[in-house]
This record gives structure tokens, sequence and C-alpha cells, in this order.
């Protein structure tokens, strides 16, 4: 037994000794941790970091440039082509030596340094239970109770203050709760993370809510409001593994993305230089895929081609129709700020709609809408309203709901090959012109109602021709005939028998009696009449024989 317990002694001892000599060999080789204690801190010095579990991302102290200015931040740890910060704790107050140290004091997150560079600045009584700061798989670098690991028990979250960039379940927007706003501030330049002068942020102060690229103070790009599936001016990504989620109620008005592959990771950045882009990376690649980037083309610049006008596919400005240049001159430049203007103003009655498809809505700034109703009652509010220039439906599923009407001029509109929806502009009626297809409608329609009234005249005139025939047929069949003879105005005459090839096919015809447009009497009534032809009531004689007749 003795034996035994030396020889275990003697295993363990060996492999302490073998890990004391694999770690004084390799002295790189050390297990990744995503937490940080309340009694454990992150030094430049040391060298040490946080890595998420899977290996993600990583937190640490970096220096971008040559220039001795030192960084709290994470980063992508398997992107080996370049380092790829996804965000930086004092972008605005960096350290300016090798001596920083990341720390929680007093239930406070702080960066030290020559002074205190950076805090989470929780403004939090006492916390009863001990506090933790951990690095999650998602690249949220997070601030919780020690026994509480869901999102309940966050008392900060590094997602709630994004950079330049947006990853997968950040959100961007407004809490209308806490007042805070969240929106992604470019680099100074590529090796400078300090504030930049780009914004990309979610505008909830004026209209609906829509995303502006804002340079200091000025619209650069404007990505249109929600319309139920997508932002009418932010073209829908290539990439089918991402799903977009935009929230507005009581509480936030917030956007985020989601990835449906958990093994491929994107993000949005907004470079120093203002533009946009979504990029992909696919382990085990290298390396990052950019999916899209806006602005692309001179049509993405806000109100490109000035109010009341739309940039087309080729990057060309046109006036709306019903509108003409307010200054031709200045539209042979480059310069088309002043737009255009309509040729006949609007009145309050007798204005139809012109429709564009496939449309960036206009500025909503100037723009009212009711999500109550339908498509229908927003045409109908628009025309009874004097002032409403346009409108179009708030949400486009289900054949379109709610309404968004415009009081005033049209800005910052363009047209997609695929994307956007529809827009529907009031027009004068002396300025409404129809499309080929319109027009062949038209035609069509007219063509139509030519060839009904003719068809409607046509079978009346054989309807009338018919009932003469009955009508005629029917006098005839009260006609009497007495051995072949008849009674024309008093006179008994021989029943003329037009030429046929027999007696009785001249009897049997019908046109016999159809022929006599005169009135017809019995002959029994002429024989009581005459008291069957008595001398006494002869009044005349001629060349065709005695005429009969009684004067009363």
């Amino acid at each position: 037994m003795k034996g035994a317990q030396s020889t275990c002694h003697h295993s363990y001892t060996l492999s302490l000794l073998l890990v004391s000599i694999l770690l004084f060999h390799h002295p790189t080789v050390s297990v990744d941790v995503n937490t940080l204690s309340s009694t454990e801190s992150l030094t430049i010095s040391s060298n040490r970091t946080l890595v998420s579990p899977g290996g993600v991302f990583e937190l640490g102290f970096f220096k971008p440039s040559a220039l001795q200015r030192w960084y709290l931040g994470i980063w992508y740890r398997k992107v080996f082509d370049q380092k790829t910060y996804a965000w930086v704790a004092n972008r605005d107050n960096p350290q300016s030596n090798s001596i920083g140290t990341l720390k929680i004091s007093g239930n406070n997150l702080v960066l030290l340094g020559h002074s205190v560079l950076w805090s989470s600045n929780l403004t939090r009584g006492n916390v009863s239970s001990p506090v933790v700061a951990e690095l999650l798989p998602n690249g949220n670098f997070v601030m919780r109770y020690s026994n509480n690991d869901t999102p309940s028990g966050f008392l900060w979250q590094s997602f709630d203050f994004p950079t330049d960039t947006l990853l997968p379940g950040m959100k961007l927007g407004y809490h209308r709760k806490t007042g805070r706003s969240r929106f992604l501030t470019s680099w100074r330049s590529s090796d400078d993370p300090s504030s930049g002068y780009f914004t990309y942020e979610l505008d909830t102060r004026r209209g609906l809510p829509e995303f502006f690229v804002m340079y200091n103070d000025i619209e650069q790009y404007r990505g249109g409001p929600w319309n139920g599936i997508e932002f009418s001016g932010i073209p829908k990504p290539k990439d089918q593994e991402l799903y977009y989620n935009y929230t507005d109620n009581s509480e936030e008005v917030t956007y985020t993305f989601l990835s449906a592959n958990q093994s491929i990771y994107s993000r949005f950045t907004i470079v120093y230089y203002g533009s946009l882009y979504l990029s992909t990376w696919i382990p085990p690649s290298s390396g990052w895929r950019d999916f899209d980037a806006l602005p692309t083309a001179e049509c993405d610049y806000y109100n490109h081609c000035g109010p009341n006008a739309y940039c087309k596919l080729n990057n060309t400005c046109n006036c709306l129709e019903g509108f003409h240049r307010m200054n031709p001159r200045q539209w042979s430049g480059t310069e088309r700020s002043e737009g255009c203007v309509r040729r006949t103003p609007l009145s309050c009655s007798g204005n139809r709609f012109l429709l564009l498809k496939k449309t960036k809505l206009p500025d909503t700034k100037m723009a009212s809408f009711d999500r109550r109703i339908n498509l229908k009652k927003c045409e109908e509010r628009c025309l009874r309203d004097c002032t409403c220039t346009s409108f179009a439906a708030a949400d486009v599923r289900n054949g379109g709901t709610g309404c968004v009407m415009w009081t005033r001029q049209l800005n910052d509109t363009r047209t997609y090959s695929i994307g956007g929806q529809d827009l529907y502009v009031k027009l004068a009626p002396a300025d409404i012109v129809f499309s080929s297809d319109e027009e062949r409608d038209r035609n069509g329609k007219k063509i139509g109602w030519s060839v009904g009234v003719s068809l409607m005249l046509i079978l009346s005139v054989i309807v009338f021709c018919f009932w003469k025939r009955r009508r005629k047929k029917a006098k005839a069949a009260a006609t009497p005939i007495v051995q072949n003879q008849v009674l024309i105005y008093g006179v008994v005459l021989p029943r003329q028998i037009p030429p046929r090839r027999n007696l009785s096919e001249a009897f049997s015809s019908d046109n016999a009696v159809e022929d006599l447009e005169l009135p017809l009497m019995e002959f029994e009534a002429v024989l009581t009449a005459t008291e069957h032809f008595s001398d006494c009531n002869k009044v005349g004689e001629g060349g065709f024989g005695c005429l009969q007749g009684k004067v009363t």
C-alpha cells in the first residue's frame, strides 16, 4: 500500500514537471478566459486578453499605428489578413504610454492610465451580489451579476455603445424610456479610431424613422422609411443568410440584423470616408468579402437631382411627370439643386395620380402618416386635401396598408430595378400623360364602347323590323277574304293575285295580304250597308260601274 502511494506521488510530480517544461519552452501557450472578476485586471504590459467562447472575438489593448496611443477594444481573433476591430472603449481618450489597466472598481468598469480614461458610468447604488465582466460569443462585452448570466442580469453592455460597427444582435435606434440613442460613428482615419466625421443613425425626430449617413450635420445619404419588409432606399442585401428586424413600439424604435447561419460572420461598418459596407467572413477563409456598399452611385447621394425630380438607374436626373426644370441652364452642368416645378398648379378638384413604381420614397420630414387606414382611403384623403402632393402605403404587405402623405415638394427620390415601392404623385388633369400601356388601355376602351354602341343600334333596327313585320302579319290575319274579294274604302274589289306558279301558291302566300296598305271591310258589312245593292242607294255611275252609298 505504501509502495502504491509512492508510485502515485512520483507520477503526479512527473506530470507537473512536464507541464512546467512545456510552458517554459512554449511561453505562448495559455488558457483562454472570457471573464474578469472584481479581483482581477488587464494591463497593457501583461499582454493578457479575454477571448470569447468559440474563439471568434478577443478583448484587450491595441495600438493601431506607430504612435504611442493605446486603446481598449474588441477585434476578430481569427481573421488573419487584417486586424478587424468591432468596438473601441476609449476611442477619444487614448493612453499615451504602455501603462494602462482595466479593472472593476466600485461596481464599474474603469480604464486607468494617467487618469480615468474610460468608465462604464453606472449610477446604481450598492450592488449586493458580486459582479464580473464577460466577453460573450457574439462579441458583446458585459458587466453582470456573478450569479446571473442572463440578459436580465446585465448591468452594462458594449452593445449599447456601438462605435463604427454593427454586429448581429446589436441594435441601432432610440430607446424611448432611457432616452439613449445608438448610432455608428466612423473612425477619423484608417489607423485612428477616434470619432470621425461620418455617422449612421436612425433619425426618429422627424417624420417616419429613417436611416441617414451624416457628414457633421449635412445629409449625405438617406435610407428611406421602413415599408414592412425593408427600408425603401436600402436595397436588400444579396446575402440570403441574413434577416432583419425593425421594432417600433412604446419602448423603442430600433433596427437589428441576425445571421441564420451561425458559422458565417457578418458586420455593417461605416468607414472613415463615409461609405457603408456589409462584409461577411466565412471560415476557414482568412479575409472578408464585401457584399454591399453604399453609396455606390451618384443617385445614392441625398437629393442629388433636387426637389420634384428623380434619379434613374443610369444616374441621370429627370423631372417628375407634370414638372419642368426650374433652371434649364443649370441642368447642363452638374449642379441641379433647384430641381423642378409644376407645369400646372394643383386645384382642389379634378386632379389625378401618376404611379411611380420601384421608387425610393421622398424624404418624410414634412410627411404625415396614419397606419389605421388602407391605401384606397389614403387616396381619397389625398384628393380631398388641397395641400396633398403625393401618397404611398406605409406598409407594402398584404396589398398595402397605412398611409403616408406629403404636402410639399418631394426631395431625394430615385428609382430601382429591384426593390423600392409605389409612389402616387398628384397631378393636374392637363399634365396627365399616359404611358403606352395606359394609352392602349384607353384606346381599347374607346373601341369597345364604339363597337358596343354600334351593335346596340343594329340590334335595335333588327328588333324594329321584326316588330313591324309581326304587326303587318297580325293586321293581315285580321282582314277577312270572301271569295277572293276585298272591300277597300267601301268598294268591293277582286283580290289581285300576283303571278305564281299555281293558284294554290298564290292564295297561300301571306304577301298578297301584306302588300295591301288600304283599310279592308267585310263583304257582309257592304251588303248590309247597301241593302243588297238596292237601286235606292245608287248615288252614281261611272265607267267602272255603279257607286252604292247612303247619304245621312
